[in-house]
């Protein structure tokens, strides 16, 4: 069986009436996953495909979060990476399951050849066109260094990672999928009111944005004070709304990346 006979561009409204309103099977749970986090399959009118789904109930309490939001943020992400129209998170939805209500995400297979583009490498041989983020040894002492490709595609996801207040940025959330495409997934601790934003894609901090992320932003921030900010208060607080609104007008003003914080950890643990 394949994993999916919908996609997630091809077919985008296709797959959410499927996240929605599939029959949900489940196969297995992501065991290193720090919520529960269970994989399954989706079946509607002779559609199938694979999905993610985070019940609400399996989340784990943070001190930072209100409790029980974290399947809503994963939602409030898809909808504002949806508005950016770079389609970088999978369809994703709040919907009821074998264990109560939570999100589900379609799921994404990565092909086996595909090349990584975020991960620890030898210090010494520090692939062509990469960052370095963070130093780092292995048991035996050798160097490496967290990095990631100087690539157009994950400096989108950055630009992302910072409207949305990207808490947990693991390089391991960044998916390259079937259509050479990448996704970012697990979104729940994301679009707190303070400023939270960790990530192992520091690589462009303080450079200008692109140009495409500029006219992104510009039109950006009108759905966010019109229809978008609606859907997003069904997830969000009015409050965390606003301080997303807020979060795009200042990127706009700056015109660059932002800079690693200072007093809150840049990098998120473990960064894979």
């Amino acid at each position: 069986m394949t994993s999916s006979d919908v996609q997630p561009r091809q077919d985008g409204d296709a797959a959410l009436r499927l996240l929605r309103d599939g029959e949900l099977d489940l196969e297995g749970r992501l065991v290193d996953a720090s919520n529960t986090t269970l994989r399954g399959i989706l079946t509607r009118d002779g559609a199938t495909a694979r999905c993610v789904y985070k019940p609400i109930r399996g989340e784990r309490p943070l001190w930072d979060f209100p409790d029980g939001t974290l399947a809503g943020r994963e939602v409030a992400a898809y909808l504002v990476a949806r508005a950016t129209g770079w389609d970088l998170v999978p369809p994703t939805v709040l919907r009821d399951g074998p264990f109560g209500p939570g999100s589900c995400q379609l799921w994404i297979d990565e092909p086996d050849d595909g090349e990584p583009l975020v991960g620890f490498v030898p210090a010494e041989a520090l692939p062509p066109r990469w960052f370095p983020i963070a130093a780092a040894r292995d048991d035996d002492g050798t160097p490496y260094a967290l990095a990631h490709a100087d690539d157009p595609r994950l400096a989108r996801l950055a630009v992302l990672d910072a409207v949305i207040n990207n808490a947990d940025r693991k390089g391991g959330h960044v998916l390259l999928g079937p259509d050479d495409r990448i996704y970012g997934v697990d979104h729940g601790v994301s679009f707190h009111v303070e400023e939270k934003l960790r990530t192992v894609l520091w690589g462009w901090a303080g450079r200008e944005l692109p140009a495409d992320a500029v006219a992104m932003l510009d039109e950006l921030a009108g759905q966010v004070a019109g229809q978008l900010g609606a859907e997003l208060a069904e997830y969000l607080t009015l409050g965390e709304v606003a301080e997303l609104a807020a979060r795009v007008d200042r990127l706009r003003s700056t015109g660059r990346f932002p800079l690693p914080p200072q007093d809150w950890p840049a990098v998120p643990w473990p960064p894979m």
